[in-house]
């Protein structure tokens, strides 16, 4: 699949774990080089970096892509990318996947399924989810679950355990033991109808997406599907702190 969809990264230097994020050097390279060298190797038609900073701007194009400069007050990379599409009068119809800037390690083959989920499906949203092999996952708060229906669009996102295994769990012991029911972990990245974007920015917050601070339950609280496929393989983590940026300049050292 080649030059059916654009990718845009948000990228902002305000992180509160690891200032200046995008701009740390990683490999030799900035951290944003890094994600959208993934990004490029896609097959996507064009990547754009979406940013508030003349820094990241640079970095993006010196890496041979395209830097949108957008407000520095928006609340989400949603939000940003919103912005982006009006800038560049995408068509409503144009399939963009959210890169975010902080996954040096996003695998290419999850970018092309994202971006083939939305080709194929009817709604506005697709996302990816990969199976949960442990308790342990499934109990963390920082672990988002989803629940898809027989169509594959998302039921519902939590970060509690759905669906709860009512007999299972019935014992501390019980909850030890991952039951047989096949629990998905939410992967953050999305593809979107460019259309879409600026429907979703407009939307009222939600009382769900507000009590779990997730924003995707907004789409599905204003009643737009989402469909979820599963990742072809593995995402590692991104990059929120020096113990990740460590850990991810050690992969790519070895890879090298």
């Amino acid at each position: 699949m080649t030059g059916d969809f654009v990718v845009a990264i948000p990228a902002r230097l305000r992180a509160t774990r690891l200032p200046d994020k995008p701009l740390r050097m990683l490999a030799g390279r900035p951290l944003l080089a890094h994600v959208i060298e993934r990004a490029r190797a896609s097959g996507a038609r064009e990547v754009v970096v979406a940013t508030d900073d003349a820094r990241i701007a640079l970095v993006a194009e010196q890496a041979g892509v395209r830097a949108v400069m957008t407000r520095a007050d928006h609340a989400s990379g949603t939000d940003r990318l919103a912005e982006v599409a009006m800038t560049l009068g995408w068509a409503d119809d144009l399939n963009v996947v959210n890169l975010q800037g902080d996954e040096p390690l996003a695998p290419v083959s999850g970018i092309e399924a994202v971006a083939a989920l939305l080709a194929r499906s009817v709604a506005p949203v697709a996302t990816l989810a990969t199976a949960i092999e442990d308790a342990s996952q499934l109990f963390d708060p920082n672990v988002v679950k989803v629940v898809r229906d027989a169509r594959g669009h998302a039921l519902y996102f939590s970060r509690a355990p759905i669906p709860w295994a009512r007999d299972a769990f019935a014992t501390a012991a019980g909850r030890a033991v991952l039951p047989a029911v096949g629990y998905l972990r939410h992967i953050g990245i999305y593809a979107y109808r460019a259309g879409f974007l600026s429907r979703y920015v407009a939307l009222a917050r939600t009382p769900h997406e507000i009590a779990e601070s997730l924003e995707q339950l907004r789409v599905l609280e204003h009643g737009y599907p989402i469909a979820v496929g599963i990742a072809p393989e593995a995402f590692p983590a991104g990059v929120d702190t020096e113990a990740d940026l460590a850990r991810v300049a050690a992969i790519l050292g070895a890879a090298r």
